[in-house]
């Protein structure tokens, strides 16, 4: 029986306990082998057990430094915990070992971003782009950072090309708003914060650009 196979049909199941089964088996068989550990610290990570998943990551680096999938995991686990120093260099390891998955790349750009290191996350960001096309959450996250890298333009057609296939996105609506708002055409950005609240109806920055917008107009009209 190949339990690893079977721990991850139970995972796809929601399955957890039969998960537990099958990859616990899969290192009592194997117990120098790596994908055991990695495919349990997954399954505790899911369980939110961070503490015993950070163990079981740590063992499968152990048994072989050159597995990409345990420092994709440690860096996933330490995201999560909001350790991102620490998660930065576990996905480093594992972008540099070869680990070519848009998620990498994604949590790489956001932990680098959330230690100041705004420009060197975009190169990541972009790569995780490219990786996962229709991914809302990747594409609009790299569009922001194209955003606040002085990009505006850049950033701007990312998240029109994003809205596209996510019409309904509120954050991207709002956000194109603000590039409008930036290139001082007033009517489209005034169209597109209508947009967002139109999809999330107590976006609350989207409701203060339009107020805004609204305000900036009749100013203009009145010195006229």
């Amino acid at each position: 029986m190949d339990h690893i196979k079977e721990g991850i049909d139970c995972l796809q199941k929601q399955d957890l306990e039969g998960a537990a089964k099958h990859f616990n088996a899969s290192i009592e068989e194997k117990p120098n082998d790596p994908v055991g550990y990695v495919n349990f610290g997954n399954l505790l990570m899911r369980m939110n057990d961070l503490e015993k998943a950070e163990r079981f990551f740590q063992r499968a680096i152990e048994l072989d430094s050159k597995a990409a999938t345990a420092y994709y995991g440690l860096g996933s686990l330490y995201y999560t915990a909001e350790q991102y120093e620490k998660a930065v260099k576990q996905l480093m390891e594992a972008a540099k070992l070869g680990l070519e998955e848009a998620d990498v790349h994604f949590l790489l750009g956001m932990s680098l971003q959330q230690t100041g290191k705004e420009k060197l996350a975009l190169p990541y960001l972009q790569r995780a782009a490219e990786l996962e096309t229709r991914d809302a959450a990747i594409v609009f996250q790299y569009g922001l950072a194209l955003a606040n890298a002085g990009e505006v333009d850049t950033a701007q057609q990312v998240l029109l090309d994003l809205l596209e296939w996510s019409p309904k996105h509120s954050d991207a609506l709002y956000n194109v708003g603000v590039a409008y708002l930036y290139q001082q055409q007033l009517d489209k950005a005034h169209a597109y914060m209508e947009k967002a609240i139109e999809a999330q109806p107590d976006h609350e920055m989207a409701i203060h650009g339009k107020a805004q917008i609204e305000l900036i107009k009749e100013q203009i009209e009145n010195e006229e």
